[in-house]
């Protein structure tokens, strides 16, 4: 059997009050599930600078063992060409010798240079890891608490959310097709998802534009679907509204 119009807005209707109350559920929630998902996203950002810096602090620490084990070797080799020196049966022989003891001794001032400079960046790289580790423990603290709160408020709403959520859904079966994709594009196109809205002081309570007042007495009627000049929403009768309160 085809809906009248009345039928039609008192079914849109319906279904904005039951919207509108899983919104302010919502909205008791605030900005906490998006605060709880920034703060997941720092944790793990940090935990992953964290461990970079603890790679690079371990490929310090390795490169400083290979740059000790290599002087041990220059050392070895000198003492090695130094007992050479005393055998030594030409300039040439002690000349090539001597050029080993060289290059060995240049070899070891090249490793302690570098382990000096690994050395600073190991200072420098420790504080900045420790001082990471500091922020990495205060934003768990941080996520801690913010979960504890998420989820008082999510488990003393959701039942309530839920039964609401079911019932916006049957309500949906009931509108036209075309004018559901109407409605939830104005719902999402709102900030505050009103799509329907009724006419308070002679105006709009979406936009708080004036309606004249013929077109408040053809909205009284009942007779087609109007929406508001200025923003586009489907207007409706106070009367129509407390039909609805009762029902909802």
């Amino acid at each position: 059997m085809e809906q009248t119009v009345e039928q039609k807005l008192s079914a849109l209707y319906a279904l904005q009050n039951i919207h509108t109350k899983i919104d302010k559920i919502r909205q008791v929630r605030g900005e906490l599930p998006m605060e709880v998902a920034d703060l997941e996203d720092e944790v793990a950002g940090l935990q992953t600078r964290i461990n970079k810096i603890k790679a690079e602090l371990d490929d310090l620490e390795d490169s400083i063992v290979t740059r000790k084990n290599m002087i041990k070797e220059a050392q070895a080799a000198i003492k090695k060409y130094e007992t050479q020196l005393n055998d030594v049966k030409n300039n040439r022989e002690y000349d090539a010798i001597s050029k080993e003891i060289e290059i060995q001794g240049l070899e070891i001032q090249v490793c302690e240079k570098k382990i000096r400079e690994h050395g600073f960046e190991i200072t420098n790289k420790t504080q900045v890891y420790e001082k990471a580790m500091a922020d990495l423990e205060d934003r768990k603290k941080d996520l801690e608490v913010k979960r504890a709160e998420l989820d008082t408020i999510t488990s003393e709403t959701q039942k309530e959310e839920d039964e609401l959520v079911e019932k916006a859904k049957q309500a949906e079966t009931t509108i036209d097709e075309r004018l559901l994709t109407a409605y939830n594009r104005l719902r999402q196109n709102s900030k505050n998802g009103l799509a329907v809205v009724t006419i308070q002081r002679d105006s709009c309570s979406g936009c708080f534009n004036q309606i004249p007042p013929q077109r408040q007495l053809d909205i009284r009627q009942h007779k087609k679907v109007i929406v508001c000049e200025h923003c586009g929403r489907i207007l409706v009768d106070e009367a129509l509204s407390v039909e609805n309160q009762e029902t909802v």
